[in-house]
């Protein structure tokens, strides 16, 4: 397992900061590298990107986002990833009013003076209301860091997704589906859905935990990859 390359994939507006604790709590149980999604446009492009900079053969994570991207790399590399950890994301398409929403909350995004407050502001339905200040804190900095047009981008990106229920029935890989208990963003509904589709799964629900476990509950995580991927 020392030997074993874990690539992790962000979410949302999001940068290597939202896996560092984890990264930090795994030790040198693994390799640890993360993928870049900020400079595509869709899905499918962010894939290839991590594709073209990942080894040869990697285990695989991803969050909230990160964890779509994770499918499409799944499909258009299934024999490159040796195990595969999905957390707090969803498989299926938005809906049209929540393609909606994210086009309302670009339109807020682009337009908004103080973007720092309304990074601030937005933690409220990401972590749990016992993250402490210091995880908000690297939360908001990590917000003005990746930008407003990232942000805007890659919204865009997840309302133009397709389906990817379809590529959990073809997970022929030890597979961890994570998930915040208080998630308010991808409930624990949509990750037991992604448990009864992918064959084989395990589900881990965390407690006392928002969206973002692997910043908000960075031991926990990393003692669920260690398992995974121990897993064979």
């Amino acid at each position: 397992m020392s030997t074993q390359t874990l690539v992790l994939v962000p979410g949302l507006g999001s940068d290597a900061a939202v896996w560092r604790r984890t990264i930090a709590a795994l030790g040198d149980a693994c390799r640890c590298l993360v993928g870049d999604t900020l400079d595509s446009d869709t899905l499918p492009d962010m894939a290839r990107r991590i594709l073209d900079r990942a080894p040869s053969s990697f285990a695989l994570a991803g969050v909230s986002m990160g964890g779509m991207v994770a499918l499409e790399i799944m499909k258009a590399a299934p024999s490159r990833v040796t195990h595969l950890a999905l957390v707090d994301t969803k498989a299926r398409p938005d809906t049209l009013a929540q393609r909606l929403y994210r086009r309302l909350a670009n339109l807020v995004v682009a337009s908004t003076r103080d973007f720092e407050g309304l990074a601030r502001r937005s933690q409220s339905s990401v972590v749990h209301p016992s993250a402490p200040q210091d995880v908000r804190a690297e939360l908001t900095q990590m917000s003005l860091r990746v930008g407003r047009n990232a942000y805007i981008r890659q919204n865009r990106a997840l309302a133009a997704r397709g389906d990817l229920r379809k590529v959990l029935a073809t997970l022929a890989i030890p597979t961890a589906v994570i998930v915040g208990a208080e998630d308010r963003m991808t409930p624990v509904r949509l990750s037991r859905e992604i448990h009864a589709l992918a064959p084989g799964s395990l589900l881990h629900v965390i407690p006392d935990c928002g969206h973002l476990p692997p910043i908000e509950k960075p031991d926990i995580t990393a003692a669920l990859l260690r398992a995974l991927l121990s897993r064979r």
